[in-house]
């Protein structure tokens, strides 16, 4: 998506240049987030829509971990390795991690009524958007919040862990709603996170540098919006 133009671009910037191109750079994260979305809901209902893949995703409980562990490994080398890799190959691997969350979301569409899901991710989108806003012009800086909500999140995963051997209904339930609380924050603190850090390289980095600073910072906002969406789910979700 980026051209070698951009690079030159980037280095004749300044003032009110340099706030157009920030500008088209915080519009394209959330593009790119957006079309990770796109991809995902239609790899789900593909999914969802084919026996055969059905029954080889979810009749064989070796396929469907290996892809549950494809999508974790995929997404901590995809961050851990952004700087040795280009910004295309960051973005073949960021659409691949989008497909592979398609394939196992697609339980979803198998589990809850197509009405509830579509009210569950507008309600979603209500609040990811408001509080996006929020991390965009806030002046307070977020980070000691961020902080709290990411071993909030630790706690989250560990609970859930040890709920699926309890199989503790009430626990399930705290654990959804804390789950809801911890991504609407996280929303919130990861764009701001995304805008300080798109602001400062800037002045310093070329064009495809910033571009995959972008890509990440798509891939954390689309992993806020799933996560999101899935507890609410859980909670509003009517089942089949």
């Amino acid at each position: 998506m980026y051209d070698k133009d951009i690079s030159a671009q980037y280095d004749r910037m300044s003032g009110s240049e340099s706030l157009s191109a920030f500008g088209s750079l915080m519009r394209r994260v959330y593009l790119w987030m957006a079309l990770g979305l796109g991809m995902t809901a239609l790899t789900a209902l593909f999914v969802a829509n084919t026996p055969q893949l059905v029954m080889a995703i979810f009749g064989s409980q070796i396929l469907f971990w290996v892809l549950i562990f494809g999508e974790l490994g995929l997404v901590l080398w995809l961050t851990a390795a952004a700087s040795r890799l280009n910004f295309s190959t960051m973005g073949m691997l960021f659409a691949l991690y989008c497909v592979l969350n398609g394939a196992t979301l697609s339980v979803i569409f198998l589990v809850y009524e197509i009405g509830s899901i579509a009210q569950c991710f507008f309600i979603t989108a209500g609040t990811f958007g408001a509080m996006s806003l929020v991390g965009y012009f806030t002046k307070r800086d977020l980070s000691s919040i961020g902080r709290i909500l990411i071993m909030a999140l630790i706690g989250v995963i560990i609970a859930t862990v040890v709920n699926l051997f309890m199989r503790n209904s009430a626990l399930d339930m705290i654990i959804n709603y804390a789950g809801v609380l911890i991504f609407v924050g996280l929303t919130a603190y990861d764009t701001q996170k995304i805008k300080n850090m798109l602001l400062e390289a800037e002045q310093q980095a070329d064009g495809n540098t910033l571009g995959k600073i972008a890509l990440l910072g798509s891939l954390s906002l689309y992993l806020d919006f799933v996560n999101l969406f899935l507890y609410l789910l859980r909670i509003f979700g009517r089942r089949r």
